[in-house]
């Protein structure tokens, strides 16, 4: 197989793999969904491998297969940073960022003063779960991620970006509210409405209640920010969350309990082998900048 050739096989089982159905594949693509097929059974026949078990039209990759696909990631991940290099010289970097951030509250600032040096160049944001997002990274599905606490896959270049002291807040008619000092027992088996398991803002919290010797109850759970917020307002529970996704309404009052010190810590992230592409890379440096 030349090497052409096998390029456009490569991208089809790539696609294929991605999208899980060689329809899809063909899509986005812009081949006939012949041809996808014909590129995988003739990678197939030529090396004499399989690359998926077909049930009807279900397709799943077999372990070759996914030991491939990771190969396939790199080199069209590869391909499109060259291309972006290339976009970028050219047209005074234009293209498009994909990030995904576990919130917008200190990915903004970062867009902005980015935006503001390079207006040609489209930003989307995805906000979701510090695990779901190293994994979208990871699959080359996003180009930088704002995560919680460090991220030790080898694979994954992680920058310290700030560090966010959380806040307890209650509603204004919780026992607490009416008390302008707290001490950390007054914590003790008080009702919390929680992120969920996994959430890097719960883990912080509940390790400075365990340094304490402090139980709480949970009776409820929140995916989002917001969700715990409007929870904590209908009088659920005392929320926990980081200083700077805080906001104030006249519903809620914000706890001063004596002791408390948890934090956060954000990072960037992005794959090791692409920290260098020009719109990750600048990206990443804006972030630096707007630190100090």
């Amino acid at each position: 197989m030349s090497g052409t050739s096998l390029i456009a096989a490569l991208k089809a089982f790539d696609a294929t793999a991605r999208t899980g159905t060689i329809t899809t594949a063909a899509r986005q693509l812009g081949l006939r969904q012949p041809t996808v097929s014909a590129h995988i059974i003739r990678l197939e026949s030529e090396y004499g491998v399989e690359l998926f078990y077909r049930q009807g039209r279900r397709l799943e990759l077999t372990q070759f297969g996914n030991a491939l696909l990771e190969h396939t990631q790199r080199l069209f991940s590869a391909e499109q940073d060259a291309q972006s290099l290339l976009i970028a010289a050219k047209t005074n970097y234009r293209g498009t960022l994909n990030l995904h951030a576990i919130g917008p509250h200190n990915i903004t600032p970062i867009i902005k003063a980015y935006r503001a040096r390079y207006p040609g160049v489209h930003i989307s944001v995805t906000v979701g779960d510090s695990q779901s997002i190293t994994q979208r990274i990871l699959n080359y599905e996003g180009d930088i991620g704002l995560v919680l606490n460090e991220i030790t896959d080898p694979h994954i270049f992680c920058l310290p970006y700030r560090a966010q002291k959380l806040v307890i807040f209650a509603p204004t008619d919780h026992p607490l509210a009416k008390k302008k000092s707290l001490r950390f027992t007054d914590l003790n088996g008080q009702e919390f409405v929680m992120r969920e398991q996994g959430s890097g803002t719960r883990k912080a919290f509940e390790d400075s209640l365990s340094a304490k010797n402090i139980q709480i109850k949970t009776g409820v759970e929140m995916r989002s920010r917001e969700a715990v917020r409007e929870a904590v307002i209908q009088g659920l529970g005392l929320g926990v969350v980081a200083n700077t996704a805080y906001q104030p309404c006249p519903d809620l009052v914000q706890l001063d309990v004596e002791g408390f010190n948890a934090h956060t810590f954000t990072r960037l992230i992005c794959r090791v082998e692409r920290r260098n592409s020009p719109l990750i890379a600048h990206f990443l440096q804006t972030a630096q900048e707007v630190l100090g």
